[in-house]
């Protein structure tokens, strides 16, 4: 299989091949053992009000995808996460993601035969109890379902979505080299950037493959691009960290079974480390400045802080930081660091 910085492949339902030059099907089994990644959200986990108010608040230090993309849709959005800590309502379709995306990660504590669909099925109920232990707050999506026939309906959607991996995927000939990793690395202009991988791959011959499930459909072909944004981040950290290029990026689509491949270069990640050092000027300038402006798109219904939004007559909290410019981390005179490991 050849290595490319332009082809990107879709496989539908059924195996259909719309590009078979990048595709897995048409990649050695010995090159690509599989994989599997989740989108991360580090460090600026959103608070429950009662906390948020009780905390300092402090100027952005690293960078995430999911923040990187918070700030690239609407630098308001990314201040009231960032910095200003608003709290947000759990949903109910970032919670079953979370929920699927635990059950198909604990689901390689079994031997390898063992990974079947009806024992992945079987997983939602433990998880589900300990998701409602570990964030309790996910209680309220079913508060007004006492007899439980939303929270039934939700269950049987989680359990679509991991059967239907099954069709993609085959667990039992996967081992994962790493699965919710986190990973970090300080550029060599003192950026951090910072995230956690779901699941990496390693070849034998040392090639890497990182895959992200995502519990939705497949975006058209025209906003790929934007799909694989925080697949190249991570790539951009994986090389900064060990000094190698991932073989191949993959995003699995649970919700229309559809699988987005990519075989990065080294010029893609270079591009994105561009892309973030001006992304991260921006953010420093709007930290010093205290202008952190909205850009109304088609998103802004799904917003948490329309009530603190003046594209909706709302005013935003009193600006929490002093407006002068914000510490930046010292350079490194080795060249970007980091660490993989436990977050």
């Amino acid at each position: 299989m050849e290595s490319s910085s332009e082809g990107v492949a879709r496989v539908g339902d059924g195996g259909v091949v719309e590009d078979p030059a990048h595709t897995e099907a048409n990649a050695p089994e010995a090159v690509l053992p599989g994989a599997v990644v989740r989108e991360a959200v580090v460090q600026e986990t959103v608070v429950p009000e009662a906390v948020a108010t009780a905390v300092s608040a402090i100027a952005p230090a690293s960078l995430s995808p999911s923040r990187a993309g918070d700030f690239m849709q609407c630098p308001l959005l990314y201040r009231f996460r960032v910095i200003d800590r608003l709290p947000e309502k759990p949903s109910p379709a970032a919670t079953k993601g979370t929920l699927v995306h635990a059950v198909l990660e604990r689901l390689f504590d079994a031997p390898a035969a063992e990974r079947t669909a009806p024992r992945a099925k079987s997983l939602i109920p433990g998880q589900w109890d300990r998701l409602r232990e570990t964030r309790p707050e996910v209680l309220e999506l079913f508060a007004d379902d006492p007899e439980g026939e939303r929270l039934a309906g939700w269950l049987v959607e989680a359990e679509r979505l991991v059967e239907r991996w099954f069709t993609l995927e085959d667990p039992t000939r996967l081992e994962p080299a790493e699965r919710e990793l986190f990973v970090e690395a300080e550029l060599d202009s003192g950026l951090r950037l910072r995230g956690i991988i779901d699941r990496v791959d390693v070849a034998p011959t040392g090639e890497v493959r990182i895959v992200d499930y995502k519990t939705g459909k497949a975006p058209r072909p025209e906003y790929a691009e934007g799909a694989l944004f925080q697949m190249k981040f991570y790539a951009l950290v994986v090389w900064r960290l060990k000094n190698v290029v991932p073989r191949r990026l993959q995003l699995v689509y649970l919700g229309s079974g559809d699988v987005l491949t990519y075989d990065p270069v080294l010029a893609d990640l270079e591009r994105v480390e561009r892309k973030l050092l001006a992304l991260w000027e921006a953010i420093r300038l709007a930290t010093e400045t205290g202008e952190w402006r909205p850009r109304p798109t088609k998103l802004c219904g799904w917003c948490d802080h329309q009530a603190h939004c003046p594209e909706f007559g709302g005013t935003p909290p009193p600006y929490p930081l002093p407006v002068t410019l914000p510490v930046r981390a010292a350079e490194s005179e080795g060249g970007a660091q980091g660490r993989m490991g436990p977050g």
